[in-house]
């Protein structure tokens, strides 16, 4: 059975703290700023930076509660589904996987779905209308009634991972890059990581988040967060939602020509679906002149590039506009 000792993430052996490396870059020297990579994506090779972070708060509390169940939700190429059920793998936890799109449910698995499934991952899908009120107790009531789950062995985990548990696991995050940066960039899907980094960083330090989805509707969510996990604003940080480049999922030409060209420079090799579009937004700004000469900017690295990750269609984004100012 799953206990609070087989949790001890020591077991996994991750990589904690996680590297802060220097990465020479021009574009960013020329107007005096350096540039640090945190390579959150080397924590674990399956938890991949802010899952675990994000996760294994949530797989302790489970494991406390004697609920050996986790139900999550994500789309058809979900980080968050993927990193579920590698825990469930490794840990020893059930797995169940809610995906959007009940039209999904008679096609033939993506590699995404497929790793699920390979790690042990039931799949349910899941109709967008219902998906979308997918918080309300009454529907999550009716999904663990269908599928035939008990609720009192069940810990549900949001879509991405993100509540309170994730944000206060993401503190870690900004603690160990104390000092060490003005700014701290990173990508943003449900805003967990970012609600937690900020609370984490030191005073004269802020937290920048570039939303992968358009809607605008992330402060929101990540407001809310902070007040769930801590009670109430933590931190300062701000978002810049002009570099979304059409939304989830989208990697047009030039976002993808400018994640080879930061590949070769840095010898890292950079997902396209988060991390290339806050790597893009961090350069943008730094050639705007948003960060004064002498400051030094760190990049959070949340994860690899997968095989096979979709491209959509390309939506032409907005055309840059001021930064945002910042929340505090």
């Amino acid at each position: 059975m799953t206990s609070y000792e087989a949790l001890d993430p020591g077991a996994l052996r991750p990589r904690l703290p996680s590297p802060l490396r220097p990465a020479e870059d021009e574009r960013f020297a020329r107007h005096g700023v350096r540039l640090l990579l945190k390579r959150d994506d080397l924590i674990h090779p399956e938890l991949v930076g802010n899952k675990w972070r994000k996760l294994m708060p949530n797989l302790r509390t489970a494991a406390e509660d004697g609920r050996r169940t986790l139900v999550t939700f994500g789309g058809a190429y979900s980080n968050h589904l993927r990193a579920t059920a590698a825990a469930g793998r490794l840990l020893g936890f059930d797995t169940v996987g809610v995906v959007r799109g009940e039209e999904l449910a008679g096609r033939p698995l993506n590699p995404s779905l497929a790793r699920c499934a390979a790690d042990g991952m039931r799949l349910c899908f899941m109709d967008r209308a219902a998906y979308r009120r997918k918080a309300e107790p009454s529907v999550v009531s009716a999904l663990l009634a269908r599928e035939g789950l008990d609720p009192g062995a069940v810990h549900v985990v949001p879509e991405g991972g993100s509540n309170e548990l994730a944000v206060r696991g993401c503190v870690e995050l900004g603690q160990e890059l104390r000092g060490a940066a003005g700014t701290v960039a990173v990508a943003c899907g449900t805003g967990g990581t970012l609600a937690g980094l900020a609370a984490g960083l030191g005073a004269g330090q802020r937290a920048l988040g570039f939303p992968v989805l358009r809607g605008g509707f992330l402060g929101r969510e990540i407001r809310d967060l902070q007040r769930a996990a801590f009670g109430g604003p933590a931190g300062e940080w701000g978002l810049d939602d002009r570099f979304h480049f059409g939304g989830f999922a989208r990697v047009p030409p030039e976002l993808d020509a400018f994640a080879e060209d930061f590949e070769d420079r840095h010898g890292l090799a950079v997902e396209r679906l988060y991390v290339a579009k806050m790597l893009y937004g961090l350069t943008a700004l730094a050639e705007e002149g948003l960060f004064a000469p002498g400051t030094t900017v760190a990049a959070v690295i949340t994860g690899g590039p997968e095989p096979h990750e979709p491209q959509e269609p390309h939506t032409p984004h907005a055309p840059h506009a001021p930064p945002k100012g910042w929340n505090t």
